[in-house]
């Protein structure tokens, strides 16, 4: 009787032991599975940021082309500040517009059947918790020739 009241009083003592131990197990993994769940979203917000620097270079070139010296609507010929203002005014969500830089080119002039061609680069803020924040470089670049 003796003896299984020892095992019983030795099971029970261990139980409470065990019960601190699971609160540290619990908070290690809580610590890992937010850092992924933050890390995660940290790539989708950088994914649809390098989309917009994609759609923002096509849409600047496309703007170009039918804006050139031949134009004769408000707003001609476009500029290399008018491009820029467009692709500023694209409206995009969390995008800022002074982390936008645009580079215009005109190859040989700015008159029908040249090339533009439209340099989007946009400095994207990446921070994930428990990592150093940093910041993307994303570029991208879109070359179409003058209708107007």
């Amino acid at each position: 009787m003796r003896n299984l009241r020892s095992m019983r009083m030795a099971l029970l003592g261990r139980a409470r032991s065990e019960v601190g131990v699971t609160i540290v197990e619990f908070a290690l993994s809580l610590h890992l599975l937010l850092a992924m769940v933050f890390g995660i979203l940290a790539v989708g917000s950088a994914l649809y940021t390098y989309n917009f620097v994609s759609d923002a270079a096509r849409e600047g070139a496309r703007y170009a082309i039918v804006r050139g010296s031949g134009c004769t609507v408000a707003g001609c010929p476009a500029t290399n500040a008018s491009i820029q203002s467009y692709i500023a005014g694209l409206g995009y969500p969390g995008i800022l517009a002074s982390n936008l830089t645009v580079a215009t080119t005109w190859t040989p002039n700015n008159s029908s059947g040249s090339v533009v061609q439209v340099k989007v680069t946009y400095n994207f803020p990446y921070s994930v918790p428990f990592v150093s924040s940093s910041t993307l470089s994303m570029t991208s670049t879109s070359q179409m020739v003058m209708s107007q």
